[in-house]
């Protein structure tokens, strides 16, 4: 497919599909079990409605935001996502470049394919780091003190992972990094490799070294070891949103592991007003998973989400096009939200209110 007709993130996705090996893409794209909440997390923002405004006056757009205090051009911010050099080779600072020049937050992930003082030293600001718990304390401990030490301007938690979803995609295709790829922040600490097994590789791994028992004890722990703001991904309640911004977390981000996890969790778009009204007054409040439009964008801001942040269109982008194919899918969300704006009579971010959700 030409460049030039790469108009949406579908047309990447399937671009990205056509380009990549089948257990690559199926390991991007796939999700948990039946795949039920992957398939309602993007189908729950379609079947949202926008009751827009008329003659509202709107010249200007401005999508300028801020994120724990700090900068974006747009409530678009780029997630933590695992091995990006299965699209491409550049990897991760393809992406952390993509993101910079876009203007926006770029999340490195703990299992990145290039380790992260080579990653954040190409990265803009803001940069964060996306942090597992692992069984080993130390291991942990390191990990974020490399963070620091690298740049990083903010933990990122994943507390939905104490093991993984049955992805059945990739046992099927017994999912494992070729050769010459690494879980590189890991490999100085003898974890870089993912075990040959039948099966999903990455599953073997998670099951040998991620923390499974997870509790407040360890955010508590976090919040102590670090001089950074932690941010709290995974939370589906809100109950557990404003626990842990109780204790100590500076944003949650409402997410279902992209339906990689529990399998017939919610979407997310059913799942965040209620973590809005439980912790909004303690918290800032980010959301993920099936945003691929624009209008998705908007439609999250209206429920009370500060900003998105999105993971499988960008490594679609990054596959087709390696920085400049992540570039295009960012500004393809921005032009997006732009139009949408318009449409709906916005002129700024805090225009968007659940007005727009209903008559």
């Amino acid at each position: 497919m030409k460049s030039d007709l790469l108009l949406n993130i579908a047309d990447y996705t399937r671009a990205a599909q056509a380009r990549l090996a089948q257990d690559a893409f199926d390991y991007y794209e796939g999700g948990a079990q039946d795949e039920v909440t992957l398939r309602e997390n993007t189908d729950g923002w379609t079947r949202l409605k926008l009751y827009y405004r008329v003659l509202a006056g709107v010249a200007t757009r401005d999508l300028r935001t801020t994120v724990l205090g700090q900068p974006v051009s747009m409530p678009i911010l780029v997630a933590p996502t695992a091995f990006h050099k299965l699209a491409c080779p550049a990897g991760e600072i393809a992406t952390a470049r993509a993101a910079k020049t876009a203007g926006t937050l770029f999340i490195l992930s703990s299992l990145s394919n290039t380790a992260m003082e080579l990653v954040f030293a190409q990265a803009g600001t803001p940069r964060w780091f996306q942090l597992y718990v692992y069984k080993d304390r130390e291991i942990t401990r390191e990990l974020v003190q490399r963070a620091e030490a690298a740049g990083a301007e903010a933990i990122v938690l994943t507390v939905d992972a104490p093991g993984l979803g049955t992805r059945e995609r990739d046992a099927r295709n017994s999912f494992r990094l070729p050769d010459g790829l690494a879980v590189e922040n890991l490999a100085p600490l003898g974890k870089g490799n993912l075990p040959e097994v039948q099966g999903s590789g990455l599953a073997a791994y998670v099951r040998a070294n991620f923390k499974s028992d997870l509790g407040f004890d360890d955010l508590d722990w976090l919040c102590r070891s670090t001089r950074l703001p932690v941010v709290v991904k995974g939370v589906c309640r809100g109950d557990d949103a404003r626990r842990a911004a109780e204790h100590g977390a500076k944003a949650v981000v409402v997410s279902n592991h992209g339906g990689r996890q529990l399998d017939t969790a919610p979407a997310t778009c059913d799942v965040l007003p209620h973590v809005v009204e439980a912790a909004g007054d303690l918290c800032e409040i980010y959301a993920d998973g099936g945003i691929r439009r624009g209008s998705d964008v908007l439609k999250a801001v209206a429920l009370g989400a500060r900003a998105v942040l999105v993971g499988r269109p960008v490594l679609w982008g990054l596959c087709v096009g390696g920085e400049e194919g992540a570039l295009q899918v960012l500004e393809i969300l921005r032009r997006e939200l732009d139009e949408a704006m318009l449409l709906c009579g916005c002129s700024k971010l805090g225009d968007i209110g659940g007005w727009l959700l209903r008559a």
